[in-house]
């Protein structure tokens, strides 16, 4: 076990790309094995000493940030196993906590296999996006992190290591588990009683469901019930052939039509991923791509999977599409082989890249939504987000999901009096999302930015819910303390 206090040389585990900047610890621990996590646990737990579980200073919500406890950083388990083929179309590979997702893919790859999570920062550690239950562009097709994960091991916070397979500890009829521990004994309790909203993308709080399995959990808890130290993945075959696109449109009706066609996958259309970008998301890009049209609402880009048998007839049913939905097809850009694939995703990643130097110039952080509806509320809240930005007279860039009926707001404040008008109006996005049966996160979890929020999507009651849940695996309450639950909640729980 390797611990460090010199603040000089620990000050990079006091940020992430939250942009809270008043982190704070008095040392960080770095567990070279599971036993030393356990050990480090065990200690914690006997004298009360909080710890934050870092990742690597990739997620947006101020997770990782120390408020004063110590962090405990997952960098050194980093091994990664070559996958084992399990099945004609399925293989595992077994990685600790540490491993980087890039090198994930990487390795999978190389053995002919792809996993198919894909949040946009591959530097995140493969533990955090377990417990973040992360996802990206390609969960359009394959779902998020928890659709791919067949085991993790987790160390509680009494330093008990806990193995926990997939299908192995499934909630009864009445909702309870029952789990026999050798340091804990016998432990029943009941699954979160809430119900989660009918979203296709969903990171906001406690997994709940009727028979769930205990892995789910854990799954998406952000750290706050246990350590996450190593997971099986399910891999699938790495597909022959991809083809991708980029198409833009001279109308906001027409791109809805065809993104709301693509969704009904006839005729060969088959996406893997479905991503907009507003008019102004494509403003900041044309510095840096000045043959983006002059004149577009919009765009829209597109993946598929296919195979040489295949890939004539799908090209043909897409640009059938495209066609009948009056896109703009002397513009698009259709991208074909690996290297112009390669320059759709740099022009697909370069869009942070011209925001974050906009805002390097100004004296604000942005604003911005993780938020999801239904698939049928989706326009309706598109366009609150736009006229409400346009009523205020923001700069702002709405861009992400559209597959999953999940886009990203972001408000670009060029003074104080901008910022702040934007934050209030935060309640007001969160409040029409919920209206719509939405969730208040659809992929970057709650961490500490967003806690505050959580009650108004699970009221009181359900954030009471998670608070039981939390003090049945973390009773002495040492791990995570402020992510995802406002701490006054633990002592809310406590009375009758």
């Amino acid at each position: 076990m390797i611990y460090k206090d010199d603040q000089e040389l620990i000050k990079s585990y006091l940020t992430d790309t939250s942009n809270i900047q008043d982190g704070h610890t008095p040392g960080v621990y770095f567990p070279e094995t599971v036993g030393d996590v356990s050990e480090l646990l065990e200690k914690c737990a006997s004298s009360g000493k909080r710890l934050v579980i870092a990742g690597n200073g990739t997620g947006t919500t101020g997770g990782r940030i120390p408020f004063g406890d110590y962090v405990m950083t997952m960098e050194k388990l980093n091994r990664i196993k070559e996958p084992v083929q399990c099945g004609e179309k399925s293989a595992i590979m077994t990685v600790e906590a540490g491993a980087l997702l890039e090198d994930i893919q990487r390795t999978a790859k190389q053995s002919g296999w792809l996993y198919p999570p894909d949040p946009t920062e591959k530097l995140c550690f493969i533990g955090s996006t377990i417990a973040n239950n992360s996802s990206g562009a390609r969960s359009y097709k394959y779902g998020s992190t928890r659709n791919h994960i067949e085991r993790i091991t987790v160390v509680l916070s009494s330093g008990e290591i806990l193995d926990i397979p997939r299908g192995r500890h499934l909630a009864g009829k009445d909702g309870l588990f029952s789990l026999n521990l050798p340091l804990a004994g016998n432990m029943v309790f009941a699954k979160p009683d809430y119900s989660l909203p009918l979203t296709s993308k969903h990171n906001a709080g406690y997994f709940s469901q009727p028979g769930m399995d205990l892995i789910d959990l854990f799954i998406g808890s952000e750290g706050t019930l246990g350590v996450i130290v190593d997971a099986d993945l399910k891999l699938v075959p790495f597909p022959e052939k991809i083809i991708s696109c980029l198409v833009y449109f001279h109308s906001m009706k027409d791109l809805f039509s065809f993104v709301e066609q693509a969704k009904i996958k006839s005729g060969g259309v088959d996406p893997r991923a479905l991503e907009f970008f507003d008019r102004n998301s494509l403003e900041f890009l044309r510095a840096a791509y000045p043959e983006i049209p002059a004149v577009t609402s919009g765009a829209v880009f597109f993946e598929q999977e296919v195979t040489s048998i295949n890939e004539e007839s799908a090209l043909e049913s897409w640009f059938s599409l495209m066609e009948s939905s009056n896109a703009m097809l002397d513009d698009s850009w259709v991208a074909l082989d690996v290297n112009e694939q390669r320059a759709l995703r740099a022009f697909r990643h370069q869009l942070p890249v011209q925001v974050n130097e906009w805002l390097n110039a100004q004296s604000e952080s942005k604003i911005s939504t993780d938020m999801a509806v239904p698939d049928g509320s989706f326009v309706e809240l598109f366009k609150f987000y736009r006229d409400t930005c346009e009523k205020n007279g923001f700069r702002y860039i709405i861009f992400g999901h559209i597959g999953n009926a999940h886009v990203h707001l972001n408000i670009l404040p060029s003074n104080h009096d901008e910022f702040l008008r934007a934050k209030a109006l935060y309640k007001d996005f969160i409040a029409k999302v919920l209206e719509l049966g939405g969730t208040l996160s659809a992929e970057h979890g709650i961490g500490k930015l967003k806690a505050e929020y959580l009650a108004s999507m699970f009221g009181d009651k359900g954030i009471s819910e998670m608070a039981r849940i939390k003090k049945t695996f973390d009773p002495d309450l040492i791990l995570n303390i402020g992510n995802l639950i406002p701490e006054p909640y633990f002592t809310i729980s406590d009375q009758p």
